[in-house]
């Protein structure tokens, strides 16, 4: 089924939010270390932030605009990394992201779908 542009930017900026929530969830209460040595949560993690990039690519030129202090570019681009380069990923970074990253990225969602009629 297609949506409009601007649902499927809205539906994209709730597949953000949903899954850098699972991501941060999947994490909380862990060390970098530990993190590190649980395969099955480094593997979570990573498919929520496939999945984020993914839907980053779904947004609307104008919502990127909205938000210049997003790194949208690096964003899209590191599901590549994920899918193609998987035998590189850094867990540091992978980390950092979660920690530092997301949080500014879901709050440029949910300023989008706050500023969309009908919300």
């Amino acid at each position: 089924m297609r949506f409009p542009p601007s649902e499927r930017a809205l539906a994209a900026c709730d597949d953000i939010i949903d899954n850098a929530d699972a991501a941060q969830r999947f994490v909380a209460g862990m060390s970098f270390e530990a993190f590190v040595a649980d395969l099955r949560t480094n593997y979570a993690v990573v498919r929520c932030l496939e999945i984020v990039s993914e839907a980053s690519r779904r947004l609307t030129d104008a919502m990127r605009e909205r938000h210049p202090d997003v790194p949208w570019r690096d964003i899209a681009s590191i599901g590549n990394v994920f899918r193609h380069g998987y035998h590189g990923v850094k867990l540091d970074i992978v980390w950092r992201t979660v920690h530092e990253r997301l949080p500014v990225l879901v709050a440029a969602c949910r300023a989008e779908i706050a500023r969309a009629p009908d919300s």
